[in-house]
């Protein structure tokens, strides 16, 4: 089954708000980035996930004082 019909099966009011952001963008936003801000919206509990599925333009940080230190 295709993403965009899961996704309007399984939250079909995120999905139709998502078309019509699409709409009225006259296609310059995605649907994808459009579900994604739509599900944020109407659910902001899921925030942490927004960005599951969608290349970071960088990997994360590693903080140097949250990695154990070892002693050989």
């Amino acid at each position: 089954m295709k993403l965009p019909l899961l996704r309007a099966v399984l939250a079909p009011r995120t999905s139709w708000q998502a078309w019509r952001v699409v709409r009225a963008s006259g296609g310059t936003v995605s649907f994808d980035a459009a579900w994604r801000s739509a599900r944020v919206q109407l659910h902001p509990d899921e925030a942490g996930y927004r960005a599951a599925g969608h290349d970071s333009p960088q990997p994360p940080t590693e903080d140097a004082a949250d990695k154990p230190t070892t002693t050989a």
